[in-house]
């Protein structure tokens, strides 16, 4: 049986409305398919230390956000690189920066996204 799921463009409006909600910023860095894109969260506290996210199928059926990568103020372009790369293969792939006051707030915004 298929499970339904929802389409990336609402899922991303709903990160969107739930960040600015609360004064974050969220930031569409590439547009992906609308319906079944996958998502590349780049987490920024503060505007400092970028963390790269990706949303992987957990057991029982959930999805999770896992950190893939982080860079430090010196290297500012690693990030930039790995998603130009992941967005080379994947052009479905949305890509989305997400600068908020809090690791518990990203962390809250990405579980509420699931």
């Amino acid at each position: 049986m298929i499970e339904p799921r929802l389409a990336s463009q609402i899922r991303v409006a709903a990160l969107r409305r739930l960040a600015e909600a609360e004064g974050d910023f969220v930031t569409i860095l590439r547009k992906g398919d609308d319906v079944a894109g996958a998502m590349l969260v780049i987490g920024l506290v503060k505007g400092r230390n970028p963390v790269v996210y990706d949303r992987f199928p957990s057991a029982g059926g959930s999805w999770s956000w896992e950190p893939l990568t982080s860079q430090d103020i010196e290297n500012e372009g690693e990030i930039w690189k790995y998603w130009q790369k992941r967005r080379a293969k994947d052009p479905d792939l949305w890509v989305i920066e997400l600068d908020v006051a809090s690791t518990e707030r990203l962390n809250g915004l990405l579980a509420a996204i699931g």
